[in-house]
């Protein structure tokens, strides 16, 4: 009696079907998930330019303009002009620094994103039009990436298109698509770590490195990386490349003998960043008080307390996470989530932990997981975070702050 066919076919997973040569690329020939996930990423690559287009009709810096701005302008914002002044001008342009009234303490962002900014604007001439090819370039990157990871912790082939969709649809999704570090720092840690699972060191050591020249978070992935490493490598030749490891260091520590050099300050990135962004050490509840006060106390205006009260949430979601994977024993991804909230944690107050959500993997494969189970969690967080993700957008498009 023939086998009847299930009503369902399921497509092999492709880390189960394709040889061990193939496993141990960064990543392998696309398939058809990689072209679903990439048709969804354009598409909300579309709904988010048309937002900014909108925008821009719609609330002009002046209100009696006749004629709408450029497509661009509306990217032009916040730590975009730090991004642009250093790769235009460098760091300390005429013998400029900390010892001039009036710095903007620009040695506090890493160099990584404004050295890609200069090398696309050799090539596209406008530097926002620059800035915005990288996120592009970056963010598809990036997605692939996730979507990889989620296939490879999950039996589901849907699972890395749900991934990625609950990243692309996050409340802070527009700095995906601005010239901002997100999107680069993603597409170099999400392949790194993709890597890692496939026991290629070389490979995610070399793109952990990048990951560090872009973004002071990525030092917290190469930890992770480490322990993941401890927990896996087994037989010699796994061992062997141990030494990778420390080729991320490689990245802040240049930038550091750099920054001494000019300022004669080992610690100028850090300095820099209390100078600017009140992030000089406090005990994490004396940080939870000072950010409660601004969210809650009545002290600030509306739209910025509603800004303190997000950042309490995200801290409160990365908290629940850290505890998942604890319980989970996904120790390294645990490590990477841990380090990230120390380090936002224990500031004067709060600032961009809901930014720094979009960097936090295990959330987006997390929520993957949990929908599958429980289908209604997909409808439910559409519902919610794409208005919340629109707000957020029309709040930074419009040059108001959005953290």
């Amino acid at each position: 009696m023939p086998v009847s066919s299930p009503s369902r076919p399921v497509r092999p997973v492709e880390r189960i079907a394709a040889p061990a040569a193939v496993r141990r690329r960064v990543f392998p020939r696309p398939g058809r998930a990689d072209r679903d996930v990439l048709w969804l990423y354009l598409l909300t690559r579309l709904a988010i330019w048309t937002t900014a287009g909108c925008v821009g009709w719609l609330f002009p810096a002046d209100g009696q303009a006749r004629q709408p701005p450029s497509f661009l302008s509306p990217w032009r914002q916040w730590d975009w002009w730090h991004y642009l002044h250093i790769a235009r001008d460098g760091y300390f342009p005429g013998q400029a620094g900390p010892w001039t009234a009036g710095w903007d303490n620009r040695e506090a962002f890493l160099p990584g994103f404004p050295l890609a900014l200069r090398a696309v604007h050799a090539v596209v001439p406008h530097w926002a039009a620059a800035g915005a090819l990288i996120s592009f370039v970056a963010g598809a990157v990036a997605v692939l990436a996730l979507a990889r990871i989620a296939r490879l912790l999950l039996p589901d082939q849907e699972a890395g298109r749900r991934a990625v969709l609950f990243l692309l649809l996050s409340p802070c999704a527009v700095f995906l698509a601005a010239g901002y570090t997100e999107a680069l720092f993603l597409a170099l840690a999400l392949p790194a770590w993709l890597a890692a699972q496939r026991q290629n060191w070389p490979a995610a050591a070399a793109l952990a490195c990048l990951a560090c020249s872009v973004r002071v978070t990525g030092v917290f992935l190469a930890a992770a990386l480490a322990l993941h490493f401890v927990l896996t490598a087994r037989g010699r030749t796994a061992r062997r490349a141990a030494p990778w490891l420390l080729l991320p260091l490689l990245a802040p520590a240049v930038y550091g003998w750099y920054l001494h050099t000019r300022t004669g300050d080992w610690m100028a990135w850090k300095h820099a960043q209390e100078r600017g962004w009140y992030r000089d050490f406090h005990a994490p509840w004396e940080a939870w008080a000072h950010t409660w006060k601004a969210a809650f106390g009545e002290v600030q205006p509306t739209g910025y307390a509603l800004m303190w009260q997000a950042e309490l949430l995200a801290m409160l979601v990365g908290l629940v996470l850290l505890v998942l994977l604890v319980r989970r024993r996904r120790l390294p991804e645990a490590l990477y989530i841990g380090l990230t909230l120390w380090a936002l944690g224990t500031s004067y107050w709060y600032t961009s932990i809901p930014r720094s959500t979009l960097l936090w993997w295990p959330l987006w494969t997390g929520l993957a997981s949990w929908s599958l189970r429980r289908p209604a969690v997909q409808s439910a967080y559409v519902c919610v975070a794409a208005p919340l993700g629109t707000t957020v957008a029309i709040t930074f498009l419009t040059g108001r702050w959005a953290g």
